[in-house]
């Protein structure tokens, strides 16, 4: 079991998986079937989220953000004065929802990243890893403090910088890492650009889904204070409305998990890609002032040997980058293709399934109302 201090994880492990249960990871393109990864039950409580991870022998997923929803409830808690017993129950129930789907995402995105590590050709033979997973006993590790979190983050900074600085002035000698390094740089940009109107048009569809609850109460007000012919129809419109909410409240979860977070993950993934590329050349700019150093070492005849060895050390690092860096390339290629193909085909399917069911609920909604006004 892994702890983290502030709050992230709680992680059982278990080895030996049951071969009798499904596993979901089978369903991942791994370069390795004996190493399967399943997270088969999460408990989410104050401060963390527990998860039991059932495998053979597995950059981290992102902080699961539960604090929007806590406040929400907070809030709707401080409010319920102001509120009809009925208003509070369905808003409760609301959040509550809500609550329950970033948790599901949670737990979802975390199976991912261990299943990439289960199938990384290097991660997947390291020594940690596998005492991650097959470790039965509780692993605690501290979090950092203040001062090395501004450490790393100063840390952090001057290396963006340097990096930043290289891929500007540093020419790749390789055409095929150089036409990858200004796609990427590209791409990078165009996936975050979507991945901020995708959340903004997910926020939209949430907004629209406590709109129809604001109605449907009203209606449901107005039910109880007209005693007419009316208060059937206030009060079918108002069950009609809220049914119809919920669906639109499944449209928005399933945006915000299969295309929200598949635009956030990759965008995630390009980033890293690029940090990749920029360790490349720093590696390049590395055996090229050692090729200098020798240069001038042979000039003066003076510790050419010591000069040598570290220009066939620094060589011998380039190429090897260059080689990891080139199936890296080709590896995020397949499997960012592959992802979007899967996950938009499921929200598509997705929302044609929602569509059908709001459409055949004002198609029910229309029908009672006729009849209604038939047998008057």
């Amino acid at each position: 079991m892994l702890t983290l201090e502030d709050g992230i994880d709680e992680i059982t492990t278990m080895p030996d998986c049951d071969t009798g249960s499904k596993n979901r990871s089978e369903t991942v393109d791994l370069t390795d079937q004996s190493l399967l990864v399943d997270i088969s039950d999460a408990l989410s409580e104050r401060d963390k989220v527990k998860f039991t991870v059932h495998t053979k022998i597995p950059p981290a997923p992102p902080r699961p953000d539960f604090d929007a929803s806590r406040e929400k409830l907070q809030k709707l808690g401080e409010g319920e004065g102001a509120m009809t017993k009925e208003e509070f129950n369905k808003m409760k129930q609301e959040l509550e929802a809500e609550y329950l789907a970033t948790f599901k995402k949670t737990v979802a995105m975390h199976e991912v990243f261990l299943q990439r590590l289960a199938g990384h050709p290097v991660f997947k033979m390291d020594h940690s890893f596998r005492v991650f997973l097959e470790y039965e006993k509780d692993l605690s590790v501290r979090g950092k403090n203040k001062k090395e979190k501004f450490v790393g983050l100063i840390s952090n900074i001057k290396e963006s910088a340097d990096d930043m600085l290289l891929s500007t002035t540093q020419k790749d000698v390789d055409e095929f890492f150089e036409h990858e390094k200004n796609f990427l740089m590209e791409y990078h940009t165009q996936v975050k650009d979507a991945t901020w109107k995708a959340d903004k048009m997910t926020r939209c569809r949430k907004n629209v889904s406590d709109t129809y609850l604001t109605i449907a109460s009203t209606l449901l007000q107005l039910a109880t204070i007209d005693a007419t012919d009316l208060e059937r129809v206030f009060t079918k419109s108002s069950e009609t409305l809220e049914k119809v909410r919920k669906v639109e409240g499944r449209v928005a979860s399933d945006e915000d998990l299969k295309l929200s977070d598949t635009l956030r993950y990759y965008m995630r993934d390009t980033s890293a890609v690029k940090n990749l590329l920029y360790r490349r050349l720093r590696s390049l700019a590395n055996y090229e002032n050692a090729n200098r150093i020798l240069d001038k070492a042979r000039s003066k005849n003076k510790d050419v040997q010591e000069a040598k060895n570290q220009q066939q050390e620094a060589c011998e690092k380039f190429e090897n980058i260059s080689k990891l860096a080139k199936q890296e390339l080709q590896d995020f290629k397949t499997r960012r293709v592959a992802a979007f193909k899967k996950n938009l085909v499921e929200l598509a399917e997705l929302e044609v399934k929602h569509a059908k069911a709001e459409v055949q609920l004002l198609k029910n909604y229309l029908t009672s109302i006729q009849e209604d006004d038939f047998r008057h």
